[in-house]
């Protein structure tokens, strides 16, 4: 019987906080994004505060999927239903591939924690570029409960049957 030993590989990512209001001194989701990336070891290679704005939301994520470096994107906020939330509809149109599954196992995780509020969360997944692209809702407990509930282990190269870090970066082109 043979045991496999894998190394980890650790991946570059790049988070945005989508917000009409929040700096980086107030940025208590972002900041906490950035702290689970390194604890878990993690690269980040990027930070950035945009407004509520679909243009400047593509023209951001799209410089990220295009640099080699990055590997994932990280965003939080404007995944709700309020009129200024427009992530969705900003970054839809540019994944090659949607991950369907991390919507629906998000708001079923999040529901033991908020009921039935978890349904007006339009929070969503894709693949652009060999980077995977992860769109969280904005407060803190959201970004802990897809972080913690599903991007740990997906974004541990060592997770079986099956991870993201196989798909993403320089190795899967």
């Amino acid at each position: 019987m043979s045991i496999k030993t894998s190394q980890r590989r650790f991946v570059n990512v790049a988070v945005l906080t989508i917000s009409d209001t929040r700096s980086f001194e107030t940025d208590t989701s972002g900041s906490w994004l950035q702290q689970a990336i390194e604890a878990d070891g993690h690269h980040l290679l990027d930070r950035k505060i945009v407004i509520d704005d679909v243009y400047q939301m593509r023209a951001i994520v799209s410089n990220w999927i295009a640099d080699s470096e990055v590997e994932v994107v990280i965003t939080t906020g404007g995944t709700g239903f309020t009129g200024r939330d427009s992530t969705p509809e900003a970054l839809a149109p540019i994944f090659d591939k949607h991950i369907e599954g991390f919507g629906q196992l998000f708001r079923q995780l999040s529901y033991d924690e908020i009921g039935t509020s978890t349904i007006q969360s339009r929070c969503l997944a894709g693949l652009a570029n060999n980077t995977a692209i992860f769109c969280l809702p904005g407060s803190t407990g959201a970004c802990k409960t897809g972080w913690n509930g599903i991007l740990r282990q997906q974004l541990n190269s060592t997770f079986e049957p099956c991870n993201f870090v196989q798909h993403v970066g320089k190795q899967s082109k």
